[in-house]
Formats: C-alpha cells, sequence, structure tokens
C-alpha cells in the first residue's frame, strides 16, 4: 500500500457528526447539490471537526443539507458527497462511487486492453477532488482534495480489486498541494514501474505515454474525440499544430484526415522528442516537430510570410482563477489572432481552451474579437467539449472545462 504521511480521517459513526452552519442566504447552491462550500459561506462550525473528518451541513435554522468532508486549509471548506438521504460516507459509500463511474465508462466502450481513458472525474462522478486515468495495465490518479489524500489507503485497495493494474502513480496539480495543504508527491505509489515504453492505442494509432513525469496524467484524453472531428476538415491542407504536446493532434491530422503535411511546436524539448518517436512508431513522415514558444513561433512564421491551410490551437490553461479571466482573454485573443493571421483563405481554425473560468460565451465573444481585428469572417462549423468520458455535472457547470471550436476562416 502507499505510504501516506497523513492521519486517516477519523471514522464516522452514530455519534453526532460537527455541523457546519451555513451564513443566511447561503444555501441555494447546496439545495442545488453544488460540492463545494467556501469559507465565506459559512458562519460558524459547531464541534471541532479534524480537517478530514466529516462533518453535516446545514441552514441558518440547523436543518442539515448534505455531507462533506472538512478542509479548514482549503478555500473550499467543506467538499460535499451526499444529500437528501445522507449516506454514511463509509468503504461501501466510496466503492459504490468507484463502481459506478467505471462501469460507465465500459459502457461507454472506453475501456480496452491497449487502451486509454478517465475512469473517474472527481465532481462529475460524485467524488471530488479524485480523478482516475487508466492506460493500458497502469493507473494514473490525481488528487486535488485533501478529502480523497486521507481516504487513499482506503481507494487504492479498492482500485486494485476492481481493475487489477500492475501499477498505480499519483500525480499531483500545480498549485492545487499548498491550497489544499496535501502531502502527496507525485510518483509510483502501488505495484510495479513499466518494463521499458508505456503505450496507449487511440482510433488505430499507437503513442508513447510518460505516466511519470508527462502533463496532466500523462496524455490529453479529453481531446480524443475532437482529435478525430477536427481532422476531418484538413484533407490536402498543410496544418500547423500548435502546443502540439506528443503529436496526437498531428498524426491524427495525417492518418485520419489525409493532411499533406503537418509541423508540430511545443517548449518542451522531452514532449517533441516523444512526438517524433510517435511519428516513427507509426511510420508517418509527413509531419516534422520542433521545439519552441507559441507566441514567438507565430511571430516569426507570419515574418517568413508562412501560410497554412489548417491551423490547430491547444494552450495550457491561461486562468487558474476568476481574477485572471481578463489577462487570459487576452491572451486568447493574441494567440487566435495570430493563427487566424496564418491561415489560408478558407482555411480551417482548431481553437480549445481548457481554462474552467473562461466560458463558452467568453470565448465567443473573444472569436468575435479576433475577425473584427484581422478582418476575417470566422464560421464556426463545430462547437465541442471534452470526451464522453469526461461527463459534465448538472450542478456542477465547473465541470464544462473543455471548449473546443472548429471553424472556417475565409
Amino acid at each position: 500500500l502507499p505510504d501516506i504521511e497523513t492521519p486517516a480521517p477519523a471514522t464516522e459513526t452514530a455519534t453526532r457528526l460537527p455541523k457546519v452552519i451555513l451564513s443566511k442566504g447561503k444555501t441555494k447552491p447546496f439545495l442545488g447539490r453544488h460540492p463545494w462550500v467556501l469559507d465565506k459561506a459559512i458562519q460558524r462550525v459547531e464541534g471541532q471537526p479534524e480537517d478530514g473528518d466529516v462533518v453535516e451541513v446545514a441552514n441558518e435554522q440547523g436543518k442539515v443539507i448534505a455531507r462533506g468532508v472538512y478542509n479548514s486549509r482549503s478555500r473550499i471548506r467543506v467538499r460535499l458527497y451526499t444529500w437528501g438521504r445522507l449516506e454514511t460516507l463509509d468503504d461501501s459509500f466510496w466503492r459504490r462511487k468507484l463502481e459506478a463511474a467505471i462501469e460507465l465508462r465500459s459502457k461507454l466502450g472506453y475501456i480496452t486492453p491497449d487502451g486509454a481513458a478517465r475512469l473517474v472525474f472527481s465532481e462529475a462522478d460524485g467524488l471530488s477532488g479524485l480523478i482516475v486515468d487508466r492506460y493500458g495495465d497502469y493507473l494514473a490518479l490525481q488528487i486535488t482534495a485533501l478529502a480523497m489524500e486521507r481516504r487513499l489507503p482506503t481507494l487504492i485497495p479498492m482500485l486494485v480489486e476492481i481493475l487489477h493494474p500492475r501499477g498505480i502513480f499519483l500525480r499531483t496539480e500545480k498549485g492545487v498541494t499548498q491550497a489544499e495543504g496535501l502531502s502527496i508527491r507525485d510518483g509510483l505509489h502501488w505495484g510495479q514501474e513499466p518494463q521499458g515504453p508505456m503505450f496507449i492505442s487511440e482510433h488505430g494509432l499507437r503513442y508513447g505515454i510518460d505516466l511519470a513525469t508527462g502533463q496532466k496524467t500523462g496524455f490529453y484524453l479529453d481531446q480524443r474525440e475532437n482529435r478525430l472531428a477536427a481532422a476531418q476538415y484538413v484533407k490536402q491542407r498543410s496544418v500547423l499544430d500548435m502546443f502540439c504536446y506528443t503529436g496526437a493532434f498531428s498524426l491524427s491530422a495525417i492518418q485520419h484526415g489525409g493532411a499533406a503535411e503537418v509541423l508540430g511546436i511545443d517548449t518542451s524539448d522531452r514532449a517533441i522528442a516523444l512526438a517524433r518517436a510517435n511519428a516513427d512508431l507509426n511510420e508517418i513522415t509527413t509531419a516534422r516537430f520542433e521545439t519552441g514558444d507559441a507566441f514567438e513561433t507565430l511571430d516569426q512564421l507570419i515574418e517568413a510570410r508562412a501560410s497554412f491551410g489548417a491551423v490547430y490551437l491547444d494552450p495550457p490553461k491561461f486562468a487558474r482563477s476568476r481574477h485572471q479571466v481578463a489577462d487570459a482573454l487576452q491572451a486568447y485573443h493574441r494567440l487566435n489572432r495570430l493563427g487566424v493571421q496564418l491561415l489560408q483563405p478558407g482555411g480551417i481554425l482548431v481553437t480549445s481552451s481548457c481554462s474552467g473560468h473562461v466560458t463558452r460565451e467568453d470565448f465567443l465573444y473573444m472569436l468575435a474579437g479576433v475577425s473584427q481585428r484581422t478582418g476575417r469572417d470566422i464560421q464556426i462549423l463545430e462547437q465541442r467539449g471534452a470526451s464522453p468520458d469526461h461527463p459534465v455535472s448538472a450542478t456542477c457547470l465547473e465541470t464544462e472545462y473543455l471548449k473546443c471550436f472548429i471553424c472556417r476562416v475565409s
């Protein structure tokens, strides 16, 4: 079992649980089953819960609304997991949640021997703070909440029993460790290291995966269906793939879309090396990958009067909080304006945002500004989101973080 240097959470018993009392007028989101109780919504705490303990959340009259896990160190003071019937948050509860999430992916056809899929998507599966991705015989867990870190000694044996992996890696997200007061570290926490390179298959293409140090949990699983959709628009076109990472959009454009050639750019030397290896693995010779800063490279290509039949823009998260949205939209505007300038008339723009705080409407207004600034008409052909193994919770719209637009630029 993993060596987690944190105390186990207090076991919920028939004794009275600590109670978090909401401020007047703050109950509506939680009656609506939103899972995050922020510190500013709380009037007082009755009892003395330790971080990681189960608590009840009640309105100002003391009527219990939901049950969740407490963390005094986080702005999200309580993460809610059960409403109405108020189930006990015991081992059987967590197992039921895991099994339901995994069963969904199985029914969607995403669990295959050499495939990859997101098996648990945090709030979207009622498991706030836990992400489980499967890469062949290995699992990658991303922990974004103390509630889930404290329950790893329970969750990992369950995942082993249900899925029979060879190994389980833990991954953390930038900024979350400090915000949540986590003590876990990236790396293998159960089982054995892969013997040699790790490979997965997606839509008939094979990709090498870096589970230990790759971005996210090793691959951009959320763009799976978007890669295939975008490829249908690029037949015999030259494609520029910015932020190409390990080449999945690029190789799909050639293999499934019949693109004439692709130039992929990424800032990471490691990612570019893996992208080149992936091209070789799939015997694709018309994809070229280079290391470079995105904005500098775009400026250089414009100065050199380069042009492309299609431009893919899939940048990292530009806004990690609401306070950064304005700056993020400026960055998206500049990025898309430069991309449009490189497009031939009638070219295809595939542009994405994984910044959850930037809404779909924000992104549309940004594209309207790009159209006005460049004097080019932008026709939106498809508005897409994450693949179905990343479902959106109707009561936690923060789970709709990925926006992908396929556009024609005249």
